[in-house]
């Protein structure tokens, strides 16, 4: 007998984990390899702001004190 093959349409594709603050966030790339979300990147960023640490900031002296102001570093 020959397998029944299922088309790319009906392939279910798995959702990933995330953040509760970022439910539903869906991050795709296009053909011509751009980042396409449904989400804002503001929001996103402002997430990652506030909850990963900055490995090349880590090393600076006043790394906490820009941490407990919330600034990003950047001029």
């Amino acid at each position: 007998m020959a397998k029944r093959t299922t088309s790319k349409s009906q392939k279910v594709k798995p959702k990933a984990r995330v953040h509760r603050e970022l439910e539903g966030l869906d991050v795709s790339i296009d053909s011509f390899g751009e980042l396409r979300s449904n989400m804002n990147i503001e929001k996103i960023n402002e997430f990652l702001n506030k909850n990963v640490d900055d490995k090349k900031l880590a090393e600076r002296e006043d790394y906490d004190e820009m941490k407990k102001k919330g600034k990003s570093g950047k001029k």
